[in-house]
């Protein structure tokens, strides 16, 4: 059934695909997965069906150890359950994970992956709290961007349901969870169709029931229970067939090409990086720059992290490869890699193949990964004798094992037109620019990306909208630095001197929000911005969005003015819209 295009999030697109395969959700919000249990609960009260043609129940508990607890009942008792969390609502469900996965009771949790306080608290994303539940016996499936969360929960719900093994399904916090793209929507018809409903009949028959009693949670002693334990094996080794069963009938359903490890980028290559989440959409912006120039590198995306098939990794190599960067979003303090790499560097040296190996972190708590970090690394991958151990995206004086980033040349898809707004938190921008970025996707051929840079103070601190659209797919889960339009809607900021105006690229427009006069706007623009406004040929316009609101009747609406003047001096829209 060809599918509907819709601009969402990955939250939401999670969402969409949970409530189709689920008839019990425990919740417990916490950032950034909030918004999954949000609209399960909003879609559960409208009435909305899943594909059992039952509206999902919603329980929301005192806590995240609570609806882990409420979602192991409620599989024990033979309904199909999920959840969603992340951080430290993740780790709460610990104990009860490892009950679940034991009793092989099938359920997906979605986990937007988010930072665990270590030194400091933090409530942007990275992996370290999905690996910290690598032990728990959950399989970890992972996804790139919104299309692919959408296209991949249904594998993990169809998968857990026929295997019995748990799944986390996972996609990164906020870079995935809150960017908004225009994905192709799942139709209930097709997930239904692909979901085993004998395994669903099997499971049911397998609840609590005292016309079919069975013993639960027993209390093994030493002489049983190694034996007992061991007995699992069969079900783990049967997941990733089970996953590539469930991914081939996606493929089948929408032609793409989704496997347990895929290749990207030149057949020959030399250089390989491998990795899971959102720098993978960066890495391929990346190798179509450089393959481009003849250079031989690629990438292995990683997608079934748990259980880890060596076979399928080393088949996904090229056979060309001298070099691999492996790189993890998370720390491990103490050990001799991270996650990621040691699983690669067990795999390669079981299977005694022999090339260089070394280990990168990036983007741990949000920070941001451009197409400069992934030129440094595959350029630290072309030297003799590369780092064993390194970090991008920072520069670091301690221990001095940050790769040096040069600026890099624009990697976006051709046609781009990409967007900037400076805003205060509570102010409306934020919310303007999601709208904006819908309407730009739901009523135009163009394809669209929005993510919001703001600080955990959210209300009162600075936020900056990053919108990007245009006619080819965008792949670019990173900030603009270089925007063809550029707002300010607090006139403060000018005084104060941040650089907005240098995020504009040359011949981009600029708008301020003030009430200033053009006398007043050259005495408080700073003289460096006045000198790079008139050597790059910058159009520079200001809108007075409060007075005008005021004259046309909109009250305090002063972003739906600004919205207007956006779409208007960006070209936003066609001239039939």
């Amino acid at each position: 059934m060809a599918r509907k295009m819709k601009s969402m999030d990955g939250n939401t697109a999670a969402a969409h695909v949970s409530y189709a395969f689920t008839e019990v959700a425990g919740i417990y919000p916490i950032t950034p997965s909030s918004p999954m249990a949000d609209n399960v609960d909003q879609w559960a009260a409208a009435g909305r069906k899943n594909i059992f043609g039952t509206t999902v129940k919603v329980v929301e508990m005192e806590s995240e150890a609570g609806a882990s607890g409420t979602v192991h009942g409620s599989l024990a008792a033979g309904a199909l359950t999920t959840t969603y969390t992340a951080s430290q609502g993740l780790l709460l469900m610990i104990p009860n994970m490892y009950k679940i996965a034991g009793e092989l009771l099938p359920c997906v949790f979605h986990v937007s992956a988010r930072t665990v306080a270590t030194h400091a608290l933090n409530i942007f994303g990275d992996h370290s709290d999905v690996m910290a539940c690598r032990q728990t016996g959950f399989a970890m499936l992972c996804e790139t961007n919104p299309q692919e969360v959408m296209d991949l929960s249904a594998v993990a719900h169809c998968a857990t349901i026929e295997s019995r093994v748990p799944f986390i399904n996972f996609f990164d916090g906020f870079r995935t969870s809150h960017e908004i793209q225009k994905i192709a929507v799942w139709d209930y018809d097709d997930l239904a169709d692909m979901v085993d409903m004998d395994a669903v009949a099997a499971f049911r028959k397998r609840a609590l029931n005292p016309e079919r009693p069975v013993m639960r949670g027993s209390h093994e002693n030493g002489d049983v229970f190694f034996q007992h334990r061991e007995a699992c094996n069969k079900y783990y080794e049967a997941v990733p067939g089970i996953v590539e069963k469930y991914m081939d009938k996606v493929n089948e359903k929408l032609g793409t090409d989704y496997k347990l490890f895929n290749y990207y980028g030149a057949p020959d290559a030399e250089r390989v990086i491998i990795a899971m989440g959102s720098i993978c959409d960066v890495a391929e912006e990346v190798i179509d720059y450089l393959t481009a120039q003849g250079e031989k590198v690629g990438l292995v995306k990683v997608r079934l992290f748990r259980p880890f098939r060596a076979d399928k990794l080393i088949e996904a190599i090229p056979a060309t490869a001298k070099k691999i960067a492996v790189l993890d979003r998370t720390k491990e303090p103490g050990s001799l890699g991270e996650p990621l790499y040691q699983d690669v560097v067990t795999a390669l040296a079981n299977a005694g193949i022999s090339a260089t190996i070394t280990g990168g972190r990036y983007g741990l708590g949000s920070k941001d990964t451009p197409p400069s970090s992934v030129f440094a690394v595959y350029e630290e991958l072309a030297k003799d004798e590369p780092k064993k151990q390194f970090t991008i995206g920072i520069s670091d004086d301690v221990t001095c094992l940050s790769l040096e980033e040069k600026p890099s040349p624009n990697t976006a898809a051709e046609g781009t037109i990409e967007c900037k707004f400076w805003g205060l938190g509570g102010d409306g921008t934020v919310g303007a620019n999601k709208n904006s970025i819908k309407i730009i996707g739901d009523n135009t051929d163009n394809y669209v990306q929005a993510y919001f840079q703001y600080d955990s103070k959210k209300t009162g601190g600075v936020t900056v909208s990053h919108l990007r659209f245009g006619a080819k797919p965008i792949k670019s889960p990173y900030y603009i630095n270089k925007a063809d339009f550029v707002a300010c809607h607090n006139p403060s900021y000018v005084v104060k001197g941040y650089k907005m105006v240098n995020d504009v690229k040359p011949g981009g427009v600029f708008l301020i929000n003030c009430q200033w006069t053009p006398e007043e706007l050259n005495e408080y623009m700073p003289a460096e911005a006045k000198r790079y406004i008139a050597k790059n040929n910058i159009q520079l316009y200001t809108i007075n969005a409060i007075d005008l609101a005021i004259q046309i009747g909109m009250g305090k609406r002063t972003n739906t003015i600004l919205q207007s003047a956006f779409f208007s001096l960006a070209k936003v829209m066609p001239e039939e819209k």
